[in-house]
Order: structure tokens, then sequence, then C-alpha cells
């Protein structure tokens, strides 16, 4: 199978297109894939830990000082057996804290710690998303090697209409298939 032997990380955020991580769990682990997941704490307002830990299959990682059964640094060895590091929907603020290389939670440090290939899947309103921060941001990430699947244009939870909307699970299926 295209993904077996492969750990993904999955980092879900909060934002309301995190709902379509559980399609995109789905179909990972369908390509054999390990993934285990990365909630942020808004995430949880989203999305709940005990459907993502059935889908995966996984336990799922919520903060940095969980407790553990085995020695080992939390962040750290997730960052090590990673072979990708998915990020879905990566919010404005996220791609702002992986940019600045801040470390202040489960997921920035896992990301900031691992030599995984990242991939970020941004998810926000059309104004966010154009907002020269966004796009220089966007442009130091891409410098430092992170891959992005771009949004899509059409209907956001605010109700307006334009770029921002999570690009689709079969496209972001597809990136990872071609990257692998």
């Amino acid at each position: 199978m295209l993904l077996k032997n492969k750990n993904i990380i999955l980092g879900v955020c909060g934002g309301i297109a995190a709902y379509k991580s559980y399609d995109i769990i789905r179909r990972l682990v369908n390509l054999k894939a390990n993934v285990e997941c990365i909630l942020t704490k808004s995430a949880h307002q989203f999305v709940t830990p005990l459907t993502l830990q059935t889908l995966s299959k996984n336990s799922i990682h919520n903060c940095m000082f969980e407790h553990i059964d085995k020695w080992e640094i939390n962040h750290i060895s997730l960052a090590q057996k990673a072979d990708l590091i998915i990020v879905i929907p990566a919010t404005a603020d996220i791609i702002a804290r992986f940019a600045s290389g801040r470390a202040n939670d489960l997921l920035t440090c896992t990301v900031l710690a691992s030599k995984a290939i990242i991939i970020v899947c941004p998810a926000m309103n059309t104004n966010m998303f154009n907002h020269k921060a966004t796009q220089n941001n966007i442009k130091t990430l891409e410098s430092y090697g992170y891959k992005f699947v771009m949004p899509e244009s059409g209907e956001l939870a605010c109700g307006n209409y334009g770029n921002g909307k999570l690009a689709s699970v079969e496209a972001i299926i597809s990136f990872i298939i071609n990257l692998v």
C-alpha cells in the first residue's frame, strides 16, 4: 500500500474545518499509514479526542505535560518518529507561531523539533488569509522547506465567499501520496 510503514503526525488546530480531519485520518489509515494526532487546545472546541482515537487506532496527544507510561519526552519522541507532519486546518495563528519559531504547545514544539516533511493546510477567513502578515509567514515557512496545500475559493463558515476554504480531502490526500 502507498503509505505502509509511514508514521504521520496529524496536528489538528481550532478551526471549523477541523471536522475534515476525520476523513483525512480514515483515508490515511486505509492507505496503511500509522496516524497519531496532536490536538491544540482550541481544536477541542471542534472535534473530539475519542473520535480521532477511534479512527486513528492510536492514543491522542493533547498537551506537553500529559502523563507518560514510559520515559519519553513527548514532543521529541513524536518528532523523531514522524515521516510526515500534517497540520489541518492551519489557522493564521498556528502559521504565525511556526514562522516565528514559537514552541508554546505540543504541536509547535513537535514541529520545531522534527526533521520530517511538514505539510500545512491553511483554512481561514479570506481577509485573514490574504493579510500581508499571513502571506509573509507562508513565504517564511516555504523558505524553511514547509509544503503547503493551499486553500480553495468557496463559501466560508463566516458566510463570505472567497479564498480560505480548506482544500478538499482528495486534494490533500493526493498531495501526500505524490510527495512520498
